[in-house]
């Protein structure tokens, strides 16, 4: 993937960004912090939720739309040279979220990482001088506490914490490099320093006591030593570390070692420290135990950087971490690659659990003290506390991986070594944690689809077939085919193998059946790795009765779902605890940054899960999700026109992926009535949301399956599709449909769907030219709707007849509604119509030729659709805007809002200038009036490439410019 080049970041001190050398503005503090945020994911893909969950955590996050307008500002300022309209290449858009494309040695915090890695190689090489110059120009970046603008924020705390505590620890690497060169007497003032910074670690005060004694002070050596062995009691009620005890005998000692290098290099095979830049270990002198025993790795390791450094960070600070994840998601390579790094004198030991069973007679404990004994070299032991009493001097790494389905055992294991033996650290791979106190836990994240899972998809295509290469557009289809296998790196990796065979379209298309299509792997995996089913199943087998139940029939969710979807499609109850299970067994994710807390399942588990159920179970729990999908859109529906419409329609927004599947299941077994229902109850939500096509056609398929449903499902359906049809541009259509559902209501005794369907067969009545009496009939709507003592829909049909008399021409009487209109909104919370409102007075200006005057309250009219995330009205009011900006003398602006209306409403389903035969042409008509054909042309071709957040910050700039007015 190409990355953009010309913009540096820096993020150790307050967040800065240069484009091309010069300073960029990143505008205020919401702005720089979603910056921040994308910086810290390192090239990841952060969900919008997310970003606006963390963002604005403890305030109430705003639209999403708001989110975007950030990111349109960002890429301006950090692209400049970007034509509008063409693909970001840095600050991309990467499914539901945003990614940063920045090069690592953009960002002055992978520089640091990087130069502070090869400052510590070059340490534990014997090159002193090289690592003070390395690690000196790490340190040289700082400009202040990392992330300074963000202190408190929870989002950067982690990534800061983790870079202050890099830097600590290159701060000692270097100084150890100094007294290494044997400049240790230039040292002892810095060191002074640093410990009183930071006098609880204890491995600046050893340098400090080591540079005094090299200098020829002994005497202070020893004072230092008993300054800080008084510090950790006074302060943590704690004795000093061995290296601390060992260095201040050997002080009293005069012990040689501590003497100074003769030369400057310390060749290998000289034994490693402890840690780079420690003194020497100074216990008695034991046979060398073996160094280690990690196998050489047989393919190249792909991406994975901030995991490494995280998983490394974690280690340095606690003595048990455990990798966790989904079957094949790559824990085992990443402990691994990890361990590798380590410069431990003794191993680190890789312990393999996963093939073991227990043999009779022996217990699990036994067996699993028995397997690290044998893995370290020692002899067979009969119990944790012998194992435990071996390791108690040795300072080693040692590696367990997949503890799950020994998870008890391994628990009383690694608690028994970590309580016995101080200097041992465990790092274990399992689907779930061990649970016990002290452990640090690190949720292997799969690769991301569009990069690292491509990247290792081609290193291991082109290892299965040497000279195999891409074919042109193969690229696109890989990154897909990667997003489809959830980035999980095994199932990359099969799929890559069957480039032996297939093309790379040809594995896409059979991804429909990816259990039979990636087997194969290769001899030396285990059994459980061999096949991607084998992978899923080793985890379906460690399940408990109850978990597996809930775990199949989870499979029915399209995307996500909160714990009261899980407890009505799961029928598990409590659900509470085999839904904590699965999400500590990596089998179900929580996604983080939601409230209430939502779930998801991987692809690939979802399709396992379902296809775990036989035909029965799998139609009864489609069943139980279809009831759950019905009730969750018919109690928000009772609100949409409320205070909570906007919070509403951003749930509903999420639910939509379990919407469609409950519309395919339910036409699937032909349930008509079902999907006039639902189509009833998300009604709202699709005129509001912009979703008029796909709203029509499940009212179609609806209809077609339930010729007999009756009139009481009907009528409600019949004006959803009435006014999708009206937006949709057939105003026609919509009328008949509204006549129709005037009927079917009165017949049903449904007076709400009555007055609702009156009122807007008065109004497409009037705009397609039916000889009828509009104004009565809007003001039988009116009358109906007060009887249903429903505010809202009096709001709504006052509303819709003050605009039948804005075309009869009476305005007085028009304005007289609009007014009891504003009162009732006001009332019930309806704001929409308090919008409709103002988009008639738009119009009403414009035919007055007062284009400032319209663009004015368009402005209003912009934030609130944004407010709302409403597309629909958007496109209606960007539309007419275009003609009051005619008015004010910028007809090529207009032009490009037309173009953008006409491209974004085309994917919307929305016509505006069809939809209103009145002043939908005149709109249009107006703007290309005002400019040649060819120019009128030019200029809408550039609005059809513009997003709609591009699209409301060049009108809102032009209204800004021409009123003088900023919009709320």
């Amino acid at each position: 993937m190409r990355l953009a080049g010309d913009v540096r970041f820096g993020v150790l001190g307050s967040l800065r960004a240069e484009v091309g050398d010069r300073p960029a503005a990143l505008g205020g503090s919401r702005q720089r912090a979603v910056l921040a945020r994308l910086l810290i994911a390192r090239g990841r893909s952060v969900p919008a939720e997310r970003i606006l969950s963390e963002v604005w955590e403890g305030s109430r996050a705003p639209s999403v739309t708001t989110l975007h307008g950030y990111v349109a500002d960002l890429r301006r300022t950090l692209e400049p040279e970007r034509v509008p309209g063409a693909p970001a290449r840095l600050l991309v858009r990467e499914g539901p979220g945003y990614a940063l494309r920045a090069a690592p040695d953009a960002i002055d915090a992978e520089r640091f990482t990087e130069l502070a890695a090869r400052g510590r190689h070059a340490l534990e090489d014997g090159e002193p001088e090289e690592a003070a110059d390395l690690l000196g120009r790490a340190l040289a970046l700082w400009r202040g506490p990392a992330y300074a603008d963000f202190d408190g924020a929870a989002f950067a705390t982690p990534d800061a914490t983790r870079l202050e505590e890099l830097r600590a620890t290159v701060r000692e690497d270097r100084l150890a490099a100094v007294i290494a060169a044997g400049r240790h007497a230039s040292a002892v003032g810095e060191l002074e320093a640093l410990v009183a910074e930071q006098p609880l670690r204890e491995r600046g005060w050893e340098l400090l006591a080591l540079a005094l004694y090299r200098s020829g002070r002994q005497a202070d050596a020893l004072t230092a030593l008993r300054r800080v062995r008084r510090r950790l009691a006074d302060e943590l009620g704690i004795d000093p570390g061995p290296g601390l005890r060992d260095l201040e005998a050997a002080v009293l000692a005069q012990d040689p070692r501590l003497a100074p290098a003769p030369g400057r290099r310390n060749p290998r095979p000289a034994p490693a420290p402890e840690r780079p830049g420690r003194v020497p270990s100074l216990r008695a002198a034991v046979p060398a135990p073996p160094p280690g025993n990690l196998p050489f790795a047989l393919s190249s390791f792909v991406g994975r950087g901030g995991d490494l450094t995280a998983v490394a960070g974690l280690l340095d600070g606690h003595r048990l971490v455990t990798l966790t994840g989904p079957g094949g998601v790559g824990k085992t390579r990443l402990a691994l690659e990890v361990a590798r790094a380590r410069a431990d004198a003794d191993g680190p030991w890789l312990v393999e659990l996963g093939e073991r069973h227990v043999p009779e007679p022996l217990t699990a404990t036994q067996l699993l003290a028995a397997t690290v004994a044998d893995a370290l070299g020692l002899p067979t032991v009969p119990s944790p506390d012998r194992l435990a009493t071996m390791l108690v001097e040795r300072d080693t790494l040692i590696v367990l991986d997949n503890c799950e389905h020994l998870l008890a055992p391994a628990a009383e294991l690694v608690h028994t070594l970590l309580t016995r033996c101080g200097s041992v650290r465990i790092l274990c791979t399992g689907r779930e944690p061990l649970g016990i106190t002290g452990e640090a836990i690190y949720e292997v994240p799969p690769l991301p689809a569009a990069t690292e899972a491509v990247e290792l998809f081609l290193h291991r295509a082109a290892a299965a077939q040497p000279g195999w290469t891409p074919e042109p557009g193969d690229r696109e289809r890989i990154a897909a085919l990667c997003e489809d296998l959830d980035g999980i790196p095994l199932a990359v990796e099969l799929a890559a193998a069957q480039c032996r065979m297939l093309s790379v379209g040809q594995i896409a298309d059979a991804l429909e059946d990816r259990f039979t299509l990636l087997v194969g792997g290769s001899a030396d995996r285990p059994d459980r790795h061999r096949t991607l089913l084998d992978t899923v199943a080793w985890s379906d087998q460690l399940l408990e009765p109850d978990e597996r139940r809930l775990f199949y029939r989870l499979g029915v969710f399209a995307s996500g779902f909160d714990l009261d979807g899980a407890a009505a499609v799961g029928e598990v109850s409590p659900v509470l605890g085999p839904l904590s299970a699965l999400v500590r067994k990596s089998l179900v994710i929580a996604v983080p940054g939601t409230a209430p807390r939502r779930y998801r399942m991987l692809e690939t588990l979802r399709r396992y899960a379902t296809g775990a159920l036989s035909p029965v179970e799998l139609n009864n729990a489609e069943e139980r999700h279809r009831a759950w999908v019905l009730a969750r859109a018919e109690n928000a529906e009772r609100h949409l026109r409320g205070p909570q419409g906007a919070e509403l329609l951003d749930r509903l927004s999420l639910d939509q992926p379990e919407f469609r599947a409950a519309f395919t299941s339910a036409l699937a077994e032909g349930e008509g009535e079902y999907a006039l229902r639902l189509g009833s109850a998300l009604f709202w939500f699709w005129f509001r949301r912009g979703h008029v096509a796909e709203g029509t056609a499940w009212l179609l398929d609806g209809f077609v399956w339930a010729p007999w449903a009756s009139a009481g499902l009907r009528a409600p359906a019949r004006l959803a599709d009435a006014a999708l049809n009206y937006l949709a541009g057939y105003p026609e259509a919509g009328y008949e449909r509204a006549s129709r559902a005037v009927e079917e209501a009165r017949e049903a005794g449904d007076p709400v769907t009555e007055a609702g369907a009156a009122a807007y067969a008065a109004y497409l009545g009037l705009l397609t030219g039916v000889p009828l009496d509009a104004a009565s009939s809007a003001r039988a709507a009116v009358e109906m709707a007060r009887g249903t003592a429903q505010v809202w829909l009096e709001a709504e049909t006052l509303m819709i007849q003050g605009m039948v008399l804005r075309i009869l021409g009476d305005l007085p009487g028009a304005g007289t509604a609009f007014r009891e209109a504003l009162a009732a909104a006001r009332a019930s919370g309806h704001d929409w119509v308090a919008d409709g409102v103002a988009w008639c007075d738009l119009k009403t200006a414009c035919d007055r030729g007062d284009g400032l005057r319209a663009l004015a309250v368009a402005g209003d009219v912009l934030a609130a659709m944004d407010r709302y995330g409403d597309t629909s009205f958007w496109l209606v009011t960007v539309h007419s805007a275009a003609r009051a900006l005619v008015l004010a003398g910028r007809a090529e602006e207009a032009a490009v809002l037309m173009g953008a209306v006409r491209a974004i409403g085309s994917r919307a389903g929305v016509s505006p200038e069809l939809m209103d035969p009145l002043d939908g042409p005149r709109e249009a008509a107006a703007v290309r009036e005002a400019l040649p054909p060819e120019e009128y042309e030019r200029h809408a071709a550039r609005g059809g490439a513009l997003s709609r957040q591009e699209v409301s910050a060049l009108l809102t700039t032009l209204i800004a410019d021409l009123t003088g007015r900023r919009s709320p």
